[in-house]
């Protein structure tokens, strides 16, 4: 008798453990927040698109609450920060450019920045070369993380409580979310890179490969959005955060300390802002070189009717390409952190100045970048950017880019932090004059110094159309984010494309050096054919971009579109 009641006990006590956990389990599907990913949507009220369809709805609940713009883009880069790990962040940085429904114009740039214990020689050998890979991988890698920093700074702007932005961030990253078939692939690819450069194994890392429909949560980055929940800023640039971080680069040789975080600030500046034709443009200053080549490659083709071209017509692409070629001149030569160097921003940008540049433009011929040098008397970046794209019914338009720099940034997660710090390091000059890892070349206005921010090309950009906001865009993309910019908005404004089209039809890129055309897989024959007669050298790449793009459509409302070369989505209502 006492053994069967034994075994009916037992059988009672494994009974209540496998409903337990299959009510375990069946939770956690259900709080895995199923979605689905919508390319384009038309919306009265207010728009967001973003890299993740879970992200860009974050951002539109917020609108749905009472939120404006600006807090929606802050809930959309927090979530992203959880479900896009590979670009999303709290250990990088970025850049936003607003207008608001009062007319006000803001940049505001929290842009990584050197660490004060940061040399100009620190990723040379004793013979002055550079040393592969020690830039863009591990601890020594990173800059001192602004994207925290920028999200606080821009709240002032909003009208709900950061507890209330945050929040929805915390329950994807505690209870975690689905993941694709693109996402599984991606933490796949990194495997041996994250068991290389952590000193303790991440989350992102299991003993089986991921696949689509897993589950991914990430209770200690749950911790951290805690922390600055209740905390504030501090509770990242301070406290346990500040000293997991520290704690991360005492173990694997970087040189981030409690004072570099303590003291980082995001600084508003000055929207570099020009005119073409009827309509105005707002971009993002130095440290961006966005703005700039932006401003300089529309200028070169305003008043040469390029539309009469025609899209991807050979002659419309050499014009722009020969824009590009120019521009990215004097990217390498000029450009870096303004509050470090004089950067000629003016003469750059002056119209006597531009015009000259195509002076010596032969239509129907290539250029030569060695003899297009940079035109005033006296390196490409990592693509695993993310940008996003907010618009809501006062009119309130926000447009944000961040980024860790290369996919996953330097491969490190701060152990008991549960984010990945930047490899932004890599975007300084680590040898003025040398082209980087990627091809690029940058100047002595880019060198390392401490506290010195690097050069981008991050492009977050809002046209105005009768002076109210007409299209919202970015894209990710290194240093194919300003000709992507230029090649979308040329698209809609002198082309008459859709704005679908205008995202997604296969893409062009130029950059002075490499002296050559980069073109994605899809590029008409065609039309490379005609670009190779004209001597053009011609190389096939992976995919350019990924723009987010909302535009007011005649009738008011709002065109929200997602660049199909991810899983991008737009949301809205």
């Amino acid at each position: 008798m006492r053994c069967k009641s034994f075994r009916m006990k037992a059988a009672i006590i494994l009974l209540t453990g496998f409903l337990a956990y299959s009510f375990s389990v069946f939770s956690q599907a259900e709080k895995a927040f199923p979605y689905i990913i919508t390319k384009k949507k038309v919306v009265t009220h207010g728009a967001v698109v973003s890299a993740h369809p879970l992200a860009s709805k974050v951002g539109t609940d917020i609108l749905q609450q009472g939120g404006n713009a600006i807090d929606a883009a802050i809930a959309t880069q927090l979530a992203l920060a959880v479900v896009y790990p590979n670009a999303g962040n709290l250990g990088g940085g970025g850049f936003m450019v607003a207008r608001l429904k009062d007319g006000q114009q803001l940049a505001l740039d929290y842009r990584e920045r050197a660490p004060d214990k940061a040399s100009r020689n620190m990723y040379l050998n004793e013979h002055g070369a550079v040393i592969e890979g020690k830039s863009i991988n591990g601890h020594l890698s990173a800059g001192v993380p602004g994207t925290v920093a920028g999200l606080f700074a821009s709240a002032k702007y909003g009208r709900l409580s950061f507890r209330k932005l945050i929040q929805p961030a915390i329950d994807l990253a505690e209870n975690g979310f689905s993941i694709t078939a693109r996402e599984a692939a991606s933490l796949n690819s990194i495997r041996d890179d994250l068991k290389k450069y952590n000193t303790v194994l991440p989350v992102f890392v299991k003993k089986e490969p991921w696949k689509a429909g897993d589950i991914l949560v990430q209770k200690e980055l749950a911790a951290t959005l805690r922390r600055i929940r209740n905390q504030g800023a501090k509770g990242f640039y301070e406290g346990t955060t500040a000293q997991l971080i520290v704690a991360e680069m005492k173990r694997g040789g970087g040189i981030i300390t409690l004072e570099d975080l303590k003291s980082y600030h995001a600084k508003f500046r000055q929207p570099h802002v020009f005119t073409y034709k009827q309509y105005t443009v707002l971009g993002m200053p130095m440290p961006s070189s966005g703005g700039i080549l932006l401003h300089q490659m529309m200028k070169m083709v305003e008043t040469r009717d390029i539309a009469s071209l025609g899209f991807q017509s050979p002659e419309a692409v050499q014009l722009m390409t020969e824009a590009e070629r120019r521009a990215y001149a004097d990217r390498a030569e000029y450009m870096g952190d303004a509050d470090f160097v004089k950067v000629p921003q003016q003469e750059l940008t002056d119209s006597l100045y531009i015009q000259s540049r195509m002076k010596n433009y032969v239509a129907g011929k290539a250029g030569n970048s060695l003899l297009i040098r940079p035109g005033l008397p006296t390196r490409k970046e990592s693509e695993e950017t993310t940008h996003l794209s907010v618009l809501d019914s006062d009119g309130n338009a926000v447009s944000v880019t961040t980024t860790l720099n290369n996919s996953y940034g330097s491969k490190t997660v701060v152990a008991g932090a549960g984010f990945l710090l930047n490899d932004e390091m890599d975007d300084f000059s680590a040898k003025p004059g040398a082209p980087n890892l990627y091809g690029a070349v940058g100047g002595e206005a880019n060198a390392i110094a401490p506290g010195k921010r690097m050069l981008s090309s991050m492009t977050p950009t809002i046209v105005l159309k009768n002076n109210k906001p007409y299209i919202v865009v970015g894209s990710p993309g290194g240093t194919t984010i300003p000709t992507t910019l230029f090649q979308t908005l040329v698209n809609i404004l002198d082309f008459g494309l859709s704005t679908e089209d205008a995202i997604n039809k296969p893409k062009f890129h130029h950059q002075w050096l490499p002296d050559r055309i980069d073109v994605e897989p899809a590029y008409p024959q065609s039309l490379r054919e005609a670009l190779r007669l004209m001597g053009y050298t011609i190389y096939e790449r992976g995919a350019i971009g990924r723009t987010e793009a909302i535009k007011v459509l005649t009738d008011g409302h709002l065109e929200a579109v997602a660049d199909t070369r991810g899983d991008d989505a737009a949301d809205g209502f």
